[in-house]
């Protein structure tokens, strides 16, 4: 599979100090392709027009790109233009739905453990948040979910899937657990999933979708919101301004029709028309060579971790429902970011350390700062059979000195 989309990808050629470059940190951002790199390059060098603000040709013509890759997004996810929302990343899109909804500071809602912070925190500012225990290898606990539903919550908050144990939740079933159960909003955050799967809002059956372009090899600058129709409409503007109003008098002003009457301010234009061709280069790609690719890539860094005493992985001992994603917690002493480094600046492999801004979930499984290794379709078994030999060199020197202290 990679040796069919690796020359795709400029930034595979890159050396550090003569070593080639392993790119192991796909969870955070995904590299681009050239085609990607063409189009926002095209937008710049033949127009680079502003869009909805003039009749002239140029304007025109970007106004044209710009929606039609609003319709590219759309489609891809089973949604109606008009129900995607285009604003600069994840984060702003979960924050819009968060204060547009503008609920009753005691209002109940119901989140899970493994959320990221951009889906913690605003909701947390919204109302009384309730998280979702995990089990220790951070799967849902289905039981205390369904206690908390019994709160009747106004809102339930999901994680389709974690960016620290990389855990795909069954949200399908969720929602109808949620629908059975109470009326609730339901919000979910997939900025983790839709990069290595295809999802139907329409037979989620849900409410809200947020995700990043730049985790799915579009450019960044790029967050979409889902929203079914009716309620886009009737959620609050979270920043009000220049574009999304038809009309303003010194009385008041008119807001313009869903979507536009969130998009304030001159958006990202050349990055949203790169997320064409990156939808575009993905759906390509959507073959079962690529799915059985990433469970093999999957495999390799589960049986990895647990081939290494100094090692714990943090997340199922298996390949079950989850990205080809690996949280590795080290041996007390062992500096996750310093290891981070060497492996970068050493070895060229490109993996990240910290609490991946779910913090409240490293804790309670790993109980400090974990070392993550997240692959993508261009990688290949061999990198992370590398990263591992690279691993184990450092932490055969590391250990020791970190046990004399």
């Amino acid at each position: 599979m990679p040796d069919t989309c690796r020359d795709d990808f400029p930034a595979l050629r890159r050396e550090i100090d003569g070593q080639a470059i392993s790119y192991l940190d796909n969870a955070a951002t995904t590299l681009k392709p050239r085609s990607v790199i063409q189009a926002v390059s095209a937008y710049y060098e033949s127009n680079g027009a502003n869009i909805h603000r003039g009749k002239h040709r140029l304007s025109e013509e970007a106004s044209d790109a710009y929606e039609s890759s609003r319709m590219v997004i759309a489609r891809h996810i089973s949604a109606a233009a008009n129900e995607v929302v285009l604003l600069r990343n994840a984060s702003e899109a979960l924050n819009l739905v968060a204060h547009g909804l503008d609920l009753d500071p005691d209002a109940y809602i119901v989140g899970c453990l493994d959320v990221h912070h951009s889906q913690l925190l605003p909701w947390r500012r919204a109302g009384r948040l309730d998280l979702t225990r995990v089990d220790s290898h951070g799967r849902l606990d289905r039981d205390h979910f369904r206690t908390l539903l019994r709160g009747r919550p106004k809102v339930v908050v999901l994680t389709h899937c974690s960016n620290v144990t990389g855990v795909i939740h069954p949200v399908e079933e969720l929602i109808a657990e949620v629908r059975a159960a109470c009326d609730a909003t339901v919000v979910l955050d997939a900025a983790q999933s839709l990069p290595h799967q295809r999802i139907n809002v329409r037979d989620l059956d849900v409410d809200f979708m947020a995700f990043s372009m730049h985790k799915m090899l579009g450019p960044t600058g790029v967050g979409c919101l889902f929203g079914r129709s009716e309620l886009l409409a009737a959620l609050r503007p979270l920043t009000v301004g220049g574009g999304m109003v038809d009309w303003v008098d010194l009385d008041g002003s008119v807001d313009r029709r869903i979507p536009f009457k969130f998009e304030t301010g001159t958006p990202a234009i050349a990055s949203v028309i790169g997320c064409a061709a990156a939808i575009r280069y993905l759906e390509g790609l959507d073959t079962p060579q690529r799915h059985q690719h990433a469970q093999e890539l999957s495999a390799a860094l589960v049986d990895g971790a647990l081939a290494r005493p100094g090692v714990r992985l943090i997340g199922p001992p298996d390949e079950t429902d989850r990205i080809a994603l690996a949280a590795l917690r080290l041996d007390d002493g062992v500096p996750a970011g310093e290891v981070a480094r060497l492996l970068s600046d050493s070895y060229g492999y490109m993996v990240r350390s910290g609490h991946m801004c779910a913090q409240p979930l490293v804790t309670e499984l790993a109980g400090g700062e974990v070392l993550r290794v997240s692959a993508y379709l261009y990688n290949e078994v061999s990198e992370i059979e590398g990263f591992y030999q690279a691993l184990d060199e450092l932490l055969s020197w590391m250990a020791p000195a970190s046990s004399c202290g």
